[in-house]
């Protein structure tokens, strides 16, 4: 790891997909959109439809991929909450949405409950708002 991971530095990019696939798959759209327009045949109208399935499958493909890691961070973030609540406040769980669970799992075991209180109380609306408020960062270096 180069540098400590923060709310400023968190985000994650998967160069192979944002930087390779993507930008390839939507040149080749643009590419055969721009043939269609300077030779419009049915072959060339059926290269753009492929050129948009494509797209649509490498977008498809990584928002799949986040959905199963945002369901993972959920049960992992349900489970630890559980375990480092008192047990009068254990129901506080199943008040929160998946934006509030997903911020907060960058919250260290110290701060977590605090800020889980918080978010049921409505004070922290969005994962955003939660990570910014979090002092002690516990980095997820393993994100999809």
């Amino acid at each position: 790891m180069a540098s400590a991971q923060t709310y400023r530095n968190h985000l994650r990019f998967f160069p192979p997909f944002h930087f390779f696939v993507m930008p390839v798959l939507l040149a080749n759209l643009v590419i055969e959109i721009v043939r269609l327009v300077h030779t419009t045949t049915a072959a060339r109208g059926w290269a753009v439809v492929v050129a948009l399935a494509l797209v649509a499958l490498g977008a498809s493909a990584r928002l799949m991929a986040l959905q199963v890691q945002n369901r993972v961070i959920r049960l992992e973030e349900r489970l630890r909450l559980e375990r480092l609540l008192p047990p009068a406040e254990q129901g506080l769980v199943s008040s929160l949405g998946t934006r509030h669970l997903i911020g907060l799992r960058f919250a260290g075991d110290d701060e977590v409950a605090q800020l889980a209180r918080r978010c049921a109380a409505g004070e922290l609306r969005s994962a955003g708002e939660v990570k910014r408020q979090v002092k002690n960062w516990r980095a997820d270096y393993l994100r999809a």
